[in-house]
């Protein structure tokens, strides 16, 4: 974690940004989930160690870190946004039924040229692969599905 939180300081100053006691608490909360939280998420993490955080804070801390390529937004719900510190080669799973998501690496989908059209869009900095479906805790199987 102390490595995560280094990159992410030298990544603030590098992009001339002011490194606040909240964006810290903020960023922490983040690097720390593994379960993708949603702003209101990180919101109630965050508030029982800085009770006087507003929501607002929270959402506005979020697009900035997002601007900066400091995480990414897993488009996985209508109704939330869900975001992920870990800025590594990997990919996610999407349970449409209890709303999880779960991590995955696959170096096929890594090695995947973008098409050529996205390139005719601009510059590709990364490819983040959504794959959506039923978990196998939902489907109720103790086994993986085949």
């Amino acid at each position: 974690m102390q490595e995560t939180m280094d990159r992410f300081r030298d990544a603030f100053k590098g992009a001339g940004l002011k490194l606040t006691h909240q964006r810290l608490e903020i960023y922490q909360a983040l690097a720390e989930a593994k379960d993708h939280p949603s702003a209101e998420m990180i919101f109630s993490r965050v508030r029982r160690r800085l009770p006087t955080i507003s929501l607002d804070t929270v959402y506005r801390t979020i697009g900035t870190f997002e601007r900066h390529g400091l995480l990414i937004r897993i488009p996985a719900f209508d109704d939330q946004g869900r975001f992920d510190a870990d800025l590594s080669d990997h990919h996610h799973y999407v349970c449409d039924r209890c709303r999880g998501i779960m991590d995955f690496f696959w170096a096929g989908f890594n090695g995947l040229e973008p098409p050529p059209e996205a390139r005719r869009w601009g510059r590709v900095d990364r490819v983040n692969v959504v794959v959506r479906g039923i978990c196998r805790g939902c489907l109720g199987l103790a086994e993986p599905v085949s």
